[in-house]
């Protein structure tokens, strides 16, 4: 299992960035790499509440990690502190023993230089998928989550 560790900054406040983390209309935006559509089938933003996000390969050569193109999660928001803090708990939608395993994804918001430093932390990334990979697909949904509450 590995970890990932992403930092942005944005311009925006940290109460707009924590409306983008837990509305489910703006996760299938932003949260979503380049060459993949999100589809949310599930959000509730409370403690315990559950969601299940799918993101589908726009490529038809590409290999989903729970379908032949598609990467299906589910999971619970473990922890939400307005303005300050997220922590999901997920795991993949697999038979793929390589890349099952329950994860924890915390966000943490901190002011910074009149905007906001997004830290997202990624943790128990199962052995099947490649650390540059994951830290890749987390920094294009953060420049997508940077030019959603940006423009705002």
């Amino acid at each position: 299992m590995s970890t990932t560790r992403v930092t942005r900054h944005m311009r925006a406040p940290r109460a707009a960035i924590y409306r983008a983390l837990v509305d489910p209309a703006a996760v299938a935006r932003w949260m979503v790499p380049e060459g993949m559509t999100s589809e949310v089938h599930t959000f509730e933003a409370r403690v315990g509440g559950a969601f299940r996000i799918s993101l589908t390969y726009e490529a038809p050569g590409s290999q989903g990690k729970s379908s032949a193109h598609t990467d299906t999660y589910h999971g619970r928001f473990v922890e939400l502190v307005p303005d300050e803090k997220v922590v999901q708990s997920m795991e993949f939608e697999t038979a793929d023993a390589a890349m099952q395993g329950e994860m924890t994804v915390t966000f943490t918001l901190r002011d910074d230089a009149g905007g906001t430093e997004l830290v997202g932390v990624h943790e128990g990334v199962p052995p099947g998928v490649a650390p540059e990979d994951n830290e890749e697909g987390w920094g294009m949904a953060f420049d997508k989550l940077a030019a959603l509450v940006d423009r705002a």
